[in-house]
């Protein structure tokens, strides 16, 4: 059995399922939510320490401007309603990204809520919002440089902003679609990767569970043999 310290997921396909169920794309993006306390779960349940979800894109900027106000909205009024779970649960927040074009008052509440989670050590759930990986590699360039540092690979993964997390073990990207869309690209160079047909919304705990344990079976060599 592989050991599987970090789970990475593109959560692809809320809009097409609120359509498709000929509702809004934000009913989608609502009915999402759910399915990420169940993933949760299942990642606490099997001692997976690191799980990463992929929130908001800095492509996302690209659509309706109703929709963004939605979505910020919506990541607003779930860390309202469950700070107080994520800490008796012992679960760590932590944002990957860059907050500074959020609204101000989600931005007060990421801090806050990475504060107060901060000695949690369940699991880590890191939230990428506005994140890009072109715009996190041109960063950490430029943070090796400030610092006068050599390019080495382990300066610019000290400066990523996943710097002290292991790389993912597994990606999940749920939605049919078969791509990265600029997410990880350095963390994933070695990551197994499981594209599943499913818009998000569908994706269950006994889907994930499976995709889990048939990673468990995979022979991984890293170059080796």
């Amino acid at each position: 059995m592989n050991p599987l310290n970090h789970v990475a997921i593109i959560m692809d396909g809320n809009g097409r399922w609120g359509l498709k169920k000929k509702k809004s794309r934000n009913f989608g993006h609502k009915k999402g939510t759910e399915v990420v306390e169940k993933i949760i779960e299942v990642s606490i349940k099997k001692k997976i320490r690191f799980l990463t979800l992929y929130t908001f894109s800095t492509e996302n900027w690209k659509r309706p401007k109703k929709e963004i106000l939605f979505l910020m909205n919506l990541l607003s009024v779930y860390l309202n309603n469950n700070l107080e779970k994520l800490i008796s649960k012992k679960i760590k927040i932590k944002i990957i990204g860059d907050i500074k074009r959020l609204p101000k008052n989600l931005k007060e509440k990421l801090t806050y809520i990475q504060k107060k989670t901060k000695k949690n050590n369940l699991i880590q759930v890191n939230v990428a919002l506005n994140y890009g990986f072109k715009d996190e590699i041109i960063r950490a360039f430029n943070l090796v440089k400030k610092k006068s540092l050599n390019i080495t690979k382990q300066n610019i993964s000290k400066n990523l902003y996943t710097q002290g997390i292991p790389d993912p073990d597994l990606l999940i990207r749920t939605g049919n679609t078969r791509r990265l869309s600029n997410f990880l690209l350095w963390q994933l160079a070695y990551s197994e990767i499981f594209f599943e047909n499913k818009l998000w919304p569908d994706f269950n705990k006994r889907d994930y569970t499976k995709i889990l344990s048939e990673f468990g079976r995979i022979k991984r060599n890293f170059g080796n043999i």
